[in-house]
């Protein structure tokens, strides 16, 4: 049994709803190829989506990559950034740009896997990081988690939708969208 299904793999997270999101500069490739550095959860004001995914060059991770990226002016519409995050390296993110194409989401190099055991979607066994996507507000707090098998991809929709409910700083009942009722402040 591999260790994405195996119930006694190791995860040990750090990153706990509504409390300061683990801060960690990494190396990053741009969507252009450029290097740079980025340290998530400090973005001046702006909400942050961290999403991790398994590994460069596979099947389902690149879906998830260009659908972020394409609906990238969406997100940049409500004040916040968007990180794709894997364990693999600055050199490999640029060598898969190639296939991928010019992007408009910078991929985070978290070689160290501190980021990815601070998340808590570390498979420590393998190395690599479960399917997690995280919200953080622009005051640092993390706001939102969701993990997913690595068989299952995620949706950008409801990545958006939960971005929405959390920016209206409101009580949203379930299958709430844009422009529907809330329940007040908390």
């Amino acid at each position: 049994m591999d260790a994405c299904c195996n119930p006694n793999r190791s995860l040990n997270a750090k990153a706990v709803v509504g409390r300061p999101a683990p801060k960690l500069t990494l190396d990053a490739v741009l969507g252009n190829g450029e290097f740079t550095k980025v340290t998530v959860g400090e973005d001046q004001g702006k909400w942050t989506v961290l999403f991790f995914y398994p590994l460069d060059f596979t099947f389902i991770c690149p879906t998830e990559i260009k659908g972020f990226s394409s609906r990238y002016s969406e997100f940049e519409a409500l004040n916040s950034v968007v990180y794709g995050c894997s364990t693999d390296s600055i050199h490999s993110h640029k060598a898969w740009l190639k296939d991928l194409g010019e992007l408009k989401t910078p991929l985070l190099s978290d070689m160290k896997r501190e980021l990815s055991r601070a998340y808590g979607v570390l498979i420590e066994e393998e190395g690599i990081a479960l399917r997690g996507t995280f919200i953080i507000d622009p005051d640092g707090i993390l706001k939102y988690a969701s993990i997913n098998d690595n068989s299952v991809g995620r949706s950008i929709d409801e990545t958006l939708r939960v971005l929405k409910a959390l920016q209206t700083g409101e009580l949203c009942t379930v299958e709430w969208e844009e422009g529907g009722e809330t329940l007040g402040k908390a």
